[in-house]
């Protein structure tokens, strides 16, 4: 682990070499984090995995000021790149289905209500994530490393400085919160 979060320092100091490197030692837990975002999503989304691990890394290579000091903030980091990959992926749908700058036709109600219902979900629990970063930003940092990384609480705890049971309490109220908001 030590050789992932020196590489991570070099790549943060502008050594490409050491990026690539990282990516590539990562790329399992890459894969694993972007199958769990491709099987939250379902049938919502087009992409496969490996096009979703690569779209998320051009994100995570292009992000001006990240600071990734160990694995689990660099995973914790990429599932939210994949998140929002997955989010942009749904709006471009959804602006598609709305005409995408073509003139609006009147369609029959019945065809409206065929829609999938999917893509509003996920743009609801995107937005009700956003709603309680701005409320509390500990508790959707642990939705995000719980939920989308897959970390486990002790090392949730480790990389947010605070005590297992303190992620155990954050998790219990951002479920609370998310339940009453998607409610």
């Amino acid at each position: 682990m030590q050789a992932i979060t020196q590489l991570l320092q070099a790549a943060r100091q502008g050594d490409s070499a050491a990026a690539d490197q990282v990516v590539a030692r990562l790329y399992a837990d890459l894969q694993r984090l972007a199958r769990r975002q491709v099987r939250n999503a379902g049938h919502l989304t087009l992409l496969d995995t490996t096009v979703l691990v690569h779209e998320a890394w051009l994100r995570v290579a292009g992000a001006s000021g990240a600071d990734f000091p160990d694995r689990r903030h660099f995973l914790a980091y990429a599932a939210q790149a994949m998140r929002s990959v997955v989010v942009d992926l749904v709006r471009a749908r959804q602006a598609e289905r709305r005409g995408g700058g073509e003139a609006p036709l009147p369609l029959d109600t019945v065809l409206a209500e065929q829609l999938p219902q999917g893509d509003a979900d996920i743009l609801r629990v995107h937005e009700a994530l956003d709603e309680l970063a701005q409320l509390e930003p500990r508790l959707a940092q642990v939705v995000e490393m719980r939920y989308f990384a897959g970390l486990r609480e002790a090392e949730i705890a480790e990389a947010l400085g605070v005590t297992e049971r303190t992620v155990q309490r954050d998790w219990q109220k951002a479920r609370l919160f998310l339940s009453i908001s998607l409610g």
